[in-house]
């Protein structure tokens, strides 16, 4: 196993003893791939005290073996729990504890009918996600490359954007730029939203033409060797009215805030207070109804965030978006 994913394994055993876990079975796919390296579509990992394991049907021996240093790549014939059940079994290990966040009823029954009553399925919660939280300097190097792509789409998008285009056509001009320099698509499905339409928090693109003298508000990010970055951006395609200037303005102010102030040792929700207060202060309070930011990494979405609710301490080596916004009906 190259020395970032032993590293993360042995991360990840050292959880586990503290949790008094003797094994945990990894099925999520962003998770897979961070212990691992492995990119396919289906497998799940047995992590125990002594060793690391990636189940596989025959799809994917060849692909894991070529992906994968140092860890036991072992192909499962009809049922992948049942070849886990079996490594349990001889390693001794009667408690396996499993994702709750990503295993359904469904699923969890099924485990419990193909491991029958020899063993005990133990919920466990993020486990690996907290591992994530902290990017190490591999992670740091494509984020940064993800975030570089989507900021050079955003600079083409400027030479581009004008009245007569619909919103969906930015929005495959965008993803268009972000392939040719290198990322597989967007990281998410790109939103583009337009005049009263960029009202819409999550509004994604639609076939309305955008308009002369009118905010266009484009949110979208690289998908670049599995990592994501986030930007949101807002013009005016014209000429803008003082109310544009005025929300501009104040959203601008809270973001640029929030980039100075945030630092490690501060909570979440003390981050998006940094945002979050200058916006109230002008009177707009009640038109922010999201959090200020969120991490990025192999998913969008990651933990810890920046919000009225969270109490994580932000640490070196996390990855944030600052997202601000004022959103006024019409």
């Amino acid at each position: 196993m190259t020395a970032i994913y032993a590293h993360r394994v042995r991360k990840l055993q050292e959880a586990l003893g503290r949790e008094g876990l003797e094994a945990l079975l990894v099925t999520e796919p962003s998770n897979r791939r961070y212990l691992t390296g492995f990119t396919g579509s289906a497998g799940c990992v047995l992590v125990t005290a002594e060793r690391a394991a990636l189940f596989v049907d025959f799809r994917y021996v060849t692909q894991a073996g070529e992906q994968t240093s140092g860890i036991d790549v072992i192909q499962h014939g009809d049922s992948a729990i049942r070849s886990v059940g079996d490594e349990l079994k001889k390693a001794g290990i009667s408690r396996l504890g499993f994702e709750e966040r990503h295993v359904t009823y469904g699923t969890y029954r099924k485990f419990a009918e193909e491991l029958g009553e020899r063993f005990e399925l133990v919920p466990t919660d993020g486990l690996v996600e907290k591992l994530r939280t902290v990017k190490d300097e591999s992670e740091l190097a494509v984020l940064r490359k993800a975030v570089d792509i989507a900021d050079s789409a955003f600079e083409h998008i400027l030479t581009v954007l004008r009245p007569g285009l619909t919103e969906r056509e930015v929005a495959d001009e965008l993803e268009m730029h972000m392939r040719r320099l290198g990322a597989k698509g967007s990281s998410f499905d790109i939103i583009v939203a337009s005049g009263e339409r960029s009202a819409l928090p999550h509004g994604v693109a639609s076939d309305r033409v955008i308009g002369r003298n009118e905010f266009v508000k484009m949110d979208f990010g690289a998908l670049y060797d599995g990592y994501c970055s986030d930007l949101t951006r807002t013009v005016v395609v014209g000429e803008p009215s003082e109310k544009h200037r005025e929300i501009y303005g104040i959203v601008l102010e809270a973001q640029l805030a929030a980039i100075a102030g945030i630092r490690a040792g501060i909570t979440g929700k003390e981050g998006d207070a940094l945002a979050r207060d200058i916006i109230a202060a002008r009177g707009y309070g009640d038109h922010f109804g999201h959090g200020t930011g969120h991490s990025v990494g192999l998913d969008i979405h990651e933990s810890p965030r920046l919000s009225r609710l969270e109490n994580a301490v932000l640490e070196p080596g996390m990855v944030l978006t600052v997202e601000p916004g004022i959103y006024l009906p019409g």
